[in-house]
């Protein structure tokens, strides 16, 4: 990808640019914690955007999307929201740096990448973090990495309109080779974890049903949840977030809440506990254990906080009455995009048939599947 990026950009403005990098990644568990100023397990993948970029002395910026062949230009010092939705990832990253009031000079860029698009891998968070990080190093700004990344979360926030965590980013920024991080996401306090899968493997299977966080689900229970915390606060007015409740203490106030609200709720107290008890798994080299995590994950993601989808479901299902897999869960916001697969290596040929046959009779087309290693964050790549 790097070499094809490269090349266009050669193609398209007779230059020599600077190029850059940031994965797509992996959430082993701990899904929609993150608004929740929960807890979080990601890992920075071998799917990622690659930039190629260069200052070209004008107030003009003229952007590719080498995987759509899509042009955008604007003027730097005028820049509105665009139809082209794939644009305001970029404009977003832009916004941030005029309300800081850093000084951006017109440039030259062509991005384009292998995270495929719509799967969860968050394709979206490498768009603004490569852009973050490049613009970043381009004028030398020397932003510490932290600012950075709050940057390109709220590009997303405040310019796309998604109420999105910091995961996503945040992991973008910093992953490590082999290892899962996990982040607090009240604090930003994060540990490393080595990823040490022996004989298993990471396999990806996507519905190929395209999920729209933006059509409203997804900032729906980000309600859903800080109505959960107004009941809770009348009786522990210390809480704060859903991070500060146990679930003894949602049990005792179960009559309290509407139904739907007290399902939400639910869900992710268990989840911040299940990443607590995945990240101890995973440490102490249990693996079927840090498995089962996964499977009752994707059971409280579909059953309490209704985010899964019919496909998503039966990956999960199908992969669950397998021998040789040990957890599997739907990943990232939900209604569409990929489980997460934690399968025997060698029955990886025998896996992804068993769930092709069974996705085909259900939906009549197949999933794809894709294996992943665990890489570092972002960061300037090699021209040549």
């Amino acid at each position: 990808m790097k070499y094809k990026i490269l090349q266009t950009f050669r193609e398209l403005f007779n230059e020599e640019p600077l190029l850059f990098n940031a994965p797509g990644r992996i959430n082993l568990i701990g899904e929609h914690t993150d608004y929740n100023e929960g807890f979080v397990f990601p890992a920075a993948i071998d799917k990622s955007i690659v930039l190629a970029i260069k200052p070209n002395n004008s107030k003009n910026v003229r952007l590719h999307a080498y995987n759509l062949n899509e042009t955008y230009e604007f003027y730097i010092s005028d820049f509105q929201k665009s139809e082209k939705a794939w644009a305001n990832y970029i404009l977003g990253v832009l916004n941030e740096f005029e309300k800081e009031a850093y000084l951006i000079e017109g440039f030259d860029c062509v991005f384009g990448g292998n995270i495929p698009y719509g799967a969860g891998l968050s394709s979206s968070a490498a768009i603004e973090t490569v852009f973050t990080y490049a613009l970043n190093h381009l004028h030398q700004f020397q932003i510490p990495s932290s600012k950075l990344i709050k940057m390109a979360q709220m590009a997303e926030v405040k310019f796309v309109g998604v109420n999105c965590g910091i995961m996503d980013q945040f992991i973008s920024f910093n992953g490590k080779k082999d290892k899962a991080l996990k982040l607090d996401c009240r604090t930003l306090e994060y540990e490393y974890f080595d990823i040490d899968l022996g004989d298993y493997s990471i396999i990806l299977a996507d519905t190929l049903v395209k999920h729209a966080l933006a059509s409203g689900e997804y900032n729906l229970r980000r309600q859903e949840c800080e109505k959960g915390v107004e009941t809770v606060q009348k009786i522990y007015p210390n809480v704060k977030n859903l991070r500060d409740v146990n679930i003894q203490q949602l049990h005792e106030l179960q009559k309290h809440f509407h139904e739907t609200i007290y399902k939400r709720c639910k869900f992710v107290v268990e989840e911040n506990q299940r990443v607590q008890n995945a990240a101890a798994f995973l440490q102490n080299n249990m693996l079927e254990s840090f498995g089962q995590e996964l499977f009752k994950s994707h059971i409280g993601l579909s059953q309490l906080y209704e985010v899964s989808c019919p496909g998503l479901d039966l990956l999960s299902e199908e992969a669950k009455k397998m021998n040789g897999v040990i957890g599997s869960r739907m990943m990232g916001g939900g209604f569409g995009g990929c489980t997460i697969n934690i399968v025997k290596s060698d029955i990886i040929e025998k896996f992804e048939q068993k769930l092709n046959n069974s996705f085909f009779k259900m939906f009549n087309h197949k999933p794809e599947f894709h294996k992943v290693r665990i890489v570092d964050g972002a960061g300037t790549l090699v021209v040549n």
